[in-house]
């Protein structure tokens, strides 16, 4: 009986597999070879194998902009996290009825273009647009002030953009989460904000890190907005790597820097599964102990 599960299982996963293998390992493999590939003096692909292209990443120009770019959605990511705590949160306890206008507040905007979204940000932030006049008549910032082209409007855009990735993941892990857990804690003297810190957000921790994952990928491989929003001093990777496959033509050097955008992204995520397996292991040698 377990054999036959067994072929079932296997089954029903390989078309996934198969999927996986032939859209996203094989085209990684490429990419990654790509990068120990000669450039040609057209920009092309040339025929030897080489370790000058790799060796370029380590251009001081590059690992400033891998720092930046790292830094940006860290920033963009640990802000998403603050706001979409408490959102989560009061989700999770609010009434249907308003739970589920709130919901689909937060969803409306994934029903128009990305790029009509970025467009109208950067309208708001135009020196005559509505956010610039407005901070400018309350004498909240100068008539100099810029609010295009610089690292804050890209953060800021990108919050917005990623925002209900991180709202989403702890909204469904609160709306499990035992609240009486809460009560309970207040009934022994905490505050309401002591017992959120110390009881709702160690026990959401899991939900968190995913919705940190689910933020920080899509922002650090982000070109889009930087490139509409922001300068020439908050270029990320992701405008590089467009740069030297559209523009440069300079295919093994973009291949290059993509290998770097994934092993950026992979490590912190290899880091996060390493802790989660150890915090398990510990968790259950505690229980075996007990």
């Amino acid at each position: 009986m377990r054999k036959s599960l067994s072929k079932a299982e296997i089954l029903l996963t390989l078309p996934s597999f198969g999927w996986l293998f032939t859209f996203f390992f094989v085209p990684t493999a490429i990419v990654f070879a790509l990068g120990f590939k000669s450039t040609t003096s057209q920009g092309g692909i040339g025929e030897q194998w080489t370790l000058e292209t790799m060796g370029k990443l380590f251009n001081i120009h590059y690992l400033v902009l891998i720092a930046r770019t790292v830094y940006l959605s860290a920033v963009t990511t640990i802000i998403c996290i603050a706001l979409a705590l408490p959102v989560g949160y009061y989700l999770a306890r609010a009434p249907v009825r308003l739970r589920n206008l709130l919901l689909m507040l937060i969803i409306v905007p994934f029903w128009s273009s990305f790029l009509i979204r970025i467009f109208a940000w950067k309208s708001l932030l135009h020196p005559e647009g509505f956010i610039k006049q407005w901070l400018a008549y309350f004498h909240i910032i100068n008539d100099e002030t810029t609010l295009l082209y610089n690292s804050g409007a890209v953060v800021l855009v990108m919050v917005y953009t990623y925002l209900p990735f991180g709202i989403l993941p702890i909204y469904a892990a609160a709306s499990k989460f035992n609240f009486h857990l809460l009560e309970a804690a207040m009934d022994l003297g905490a505050t309401r904000m002591q017992a959120f810190i110390k009881i709702f957000i160690p026990l959401l921790k899991q939900a968190i890190l995913t919705a940190a994952i689910l933020v920080f990928v899509p922002a650090i491989g982000a070109y889009v907005i930087p490139d509409l929003v922001g300068g020439t001093q908050s270029e990320m990777i992701g405008n590089k790597i467009a740069q030297k496959t559209l523009l440069d033509r300079n295919l093994p050097l973009a291949s290059a820097l993509s290998t770097l955008l994934g092993v950026t992204i992979a490590l912190p995520a290899l880091a996060i599964l390493y802790f989660q397996k150890k915090s398990k292991s510990y968790i259950l040698e505690k229980k075996g102990i007990e």
